[in-house]
């Protein structure tokens, strides 16, 4: 009885993941070719969330280039849907079309060809001019949401683009919500779910390899792999759920040929989340603490790294008070490096004692803590307390840590060499002059190496699972070694089903062919609106 309530409950889990997903993406290939469009005044209401942008066809409009604290020569305002031409006739002007009997005429022409600039000007609801533009027109298919798009590119500022979007609002568009444009792309078929993540991720960007890892998967780089490890367990169930009603008419099952196929599968899913720490570091970056004993050229260190004079350097110790961070791109990866007041245990300055307390708390926090000794002076027991307080004494710390001799210079490394065990606690030594520059390219190397365990290629574009792929990508995986297990003890076919249907609908929620609307709402509600 027990086996069979257990069957019965994971099948009916099954059929459920399954039927969720089937309606999901029905529902996607739907909206894809306008089935909503029967449905007029669904999704128009007001605070109706993403859930209502799936199923509406308001024309919506947005702007595509930067807005909060940006000034530029040019910023664009883009519409996108069924009226999207005939609302850019009515707000748009042809260039020689000075009279207003001939306006509408002249303008409803300037948007008839998709891949067409025209020059005119954007004027109010007197007729009054108040921009000059270049109207782009997209004809669907052919723009980026798979919709009619036109792009109005006015002058950059506030007030041209307010106005600009305010005619267009008059005219019956609607403001767009946060990534509605890509949002609707996806569901236009034009981008899978991976590629519209990618999008995000590349307007995001930090550093030429966050940017070329994200156009490499905007290329299709991500899906490839995860859409064929889900077409072999979509094969798979697709056999075993036959073989569920007309096993009687069927050869005899190769029990071998289903292990090898899913074994595939989950190969190639291992492959994919070995890119996931790689993703995270580019999407997160990266933060080092910088920490020592006064004046061991921390300060000049952190401004050799970021090519800038962000921290004050003296001969005089104790100049860093405070800590102090600085953005820089350390190998490809966005870093944030943190400058800390010199380390020591007795000091009457109740100012400096803070500055301690900080310098310990940035430690504590770090992904790396980068230890600087002074080849001068070479190892001394200040470094000793410093290295048992911040690093061994730190679980996060030990083997995450780097060893920096700094001002060799002046001095010979070999002077600065710590005892054996203490050396061990580092994952790797450089020997830097942060005065001449010397060996700084080492360090940042160094750094890349113990965050990631590699290198991350700065000019090789490969791409990477963010962590949301990544969750997927590990259910999937789960769900394919209980199938293996559900072999190995010979039960019946109804569980290797389900443990194929939990794996195929988990690939699915990655690429999008099996998503829920929350799923779509986590993911879009992160863009801007002009995308």
């Amino acid at each position: 009885d027990a086996t069979r309530g257990r069957m019965a409950a994971r099948t009916a889990l099954g059929r459920t993941a399954a039927s969720r997903g089937a309606l999901d993406a029905r529902g996607r290939r739907e909206r894809a070719r306008g089935a909503t469009k029967s449905a007029p005044g669904r999704g128009r209401g007001r605070g109706r969330g993403r859930r209502a942008a799936t199923t509406d066809d308001d024309t919506i409009v947005g702007v595509a280039t930067a807005v909060v604290g940006a000034v530029g020569g040019v910023a664009i305002v883009r519409l996108s849907g069924s009226d999207a031409r005939a609302i850019a006739g009515r707000v748009f002007r042809r260039a020689g079309g000075a009279t207003r009997a001939s306006a509408s005429a002249n303008a409803a022409n300037a948007f008839d060809e998709s891949h067409k600039a025209t020059y005119g000007v954007v004027v109010d609801g007197d007729g009054e001019i108040i921009d000059e533009v270049i109207a782009l027109t997209f004809i669907a298919p052919r723009s980026y949401t798979a919709e009619d798009v036109v792009e109005l590119h006015c002058h950059g500022g506030a007030v041209c683009v307010q106005r600009a979007m305010a005619r267009c609002l008059d005219e019956g568009a609607r403001l767009a919500r946060n990534g509605e444009f890509t949002l609707r792309a996806f569901l236009n078929g034009r981008l899978d779910l991976t590629q519209a993540e990618a999008v995000h991720a590349l307007v995001s960007a930090k550093t030429t390899a966050a940017a070329d890892s994200a156009l490499a998967a905007m290329r299709g780089g991500l899906t490839t792999p995860v859409s064929e490890a889900r077409r072999a367990c979509v094969d798979l169930l697709a056999e075993l759920e036959a073989r569920l009603d007309f096993d009687d008419e069927m050869v005899p099952l190769d029990v071998r040929a289903i292990e090898a196929k899913a074994a595939g599968a989950r190969e190639t899913i291992r492959k994919v989340l070995t890119t996931a720490k790689r993703g995270a570091l580019l999407e997160t970056g990266v933060t080092v603490a910088i920490v020592g004993r006064p004046n061991v050229g921390k300060s000049r260190l952190l401004n050799a790294l970021t090519r800038s004079e962000r921290s004050i350097v003296t001969s005089r110790e104790g100049t860093t008070r405070d800590v102090v961070e600085a953005s820089v791109n350390i190998g490809g990866l966005p870093a944030t490096l943190l400058d800390t007041a010199g380390i020591r245990s007795e000091t009457d300055d109740e100012v400096e004692k803070i500055g301690v307390e900080r310098s310990r708390a940035a430690a504590a926090g770090a992904d790396i803590v980068v230890l600087v000794v002074d080849a001068e002076r070479g190892w001394v027991s200040e470094d000793s307390a410093i290295w048992q307080s911040e690093i061994a004494n730190n679980a996060r710390a030990r083997g995450s840590s780097v060893l920096v001799v700094n001002k060799t210079d002046i001095a010979d490394a070999s002077n600065a060499t710590p005892p054996p065990e203490v050396l061990e606690s580092f994952s790797t030594v450089v020997h830097v002059s942060a005065a001449t520059g010397d060996n700084l390219e080492h360090l940042e190397h160094a750094i890349v190496r113990t965050v990631s365990g590699g290198e991350v290629d700065a000019e090789g574009g490969a791409w990477a699972a963010n962590q949301r792929q990544a969750e997927a990508l590990q259910n999937a995986l789960d769900s394919l070694d209980r199938l293996r297990d559900t072999i190995a003890a010979d039960m019946p076919l109804d569980f290797w089903t389900i443990d194929l249907r939990e794996a195929a609908f988990a690939l699915g929620s990655v690429t999008g062919d099996d998503v829920t609307e929350d799923v779509l709402d986590t993911i879009f509600e992160r863009f801007c609106i002009g995308k």
